[in-house]
């Protein structure tokens, strides 16, 4: 939580450059929901759909409507106390499932996709048993995902009005869903 929250106005000001500038604040507002409930989880399965829906019902907008549906599609892949290298990659390619029901933003789009979708490709394709290892690789992959949208002409949300001056600089989705990523390699 500490990562996204040092970076909330770094957000909403990549945010205002073709949005309303909200979603530092929207990020963080989810984010602190997804963590009060985590604190009165005991298992996976309960603790993740919780959180999924603390952060639909405490928070509003396309942020809080995506970050629920990953933490749902990650409840729905687990179940049990323990996680396993498999259980790990099975959590997070829940997590991305249900957020592809939510969305047609793909790879290329300019949106937190191109940070969610490496991540969880590289993490898949990673052939070790060391969680961290696991981490580290999505976290290295969502990096590069949303590094890539700064060339990228946005396709969804208000930004897709920019056209071509939406290129220039990171999308705020796909920047903070990396962070995201690097708070779960830490």
């Amino acid at each position: 939580m500490e990562c996204i929250k040092e970076r909330e106005d770094e957000f909403s000001k990549l945010d205002a450059l073709t949005g309303d500038g909200d979603h530092g604040t929207a990020i963080v507002a989810a984010f602190s929901a997804a963590v009060k409930s985590s604190e009165k989880g005991t298992e996976y399965k309960t603790m993740l759909n919780d959180m999924g829906f603390a952060v639909m019902m405490e928070t509003s907008g396309s942020t809080s409507t995506l970050l629920g549906a990953f933490f749902l599609g990650m409840s729905d892949a687990t179940s049990g106390v323990n996680l396993d290298a498999a259980g790990v990659k099975a959590l997070f390619s829940g997590g991305l499932a249900n957020v592809r029901k939510q969305t047609k933003a793909d790879v290329g789009d300019k949106t937190m996709m191109d940070a969610l979708i490496p991540a969880v490709q590289a993490m898949e394709a990673c052939s070790s048993d060391d969680i961290d290892e696991l981490l580290s690789t999505a976290a290295a992959a969502a990096q590069k995902g949303a590094e890539a949208t700064v060339d990228m002409v946005a396709k969804f949300g208000r930004a897709r009005n920019y056209g071509e001056r939406s290129k220039g600089f990171m999308d705020s989705g796909a920047a903070s869903w990396s962070a995201m990523f690097a708070a779960f390699a830490e």
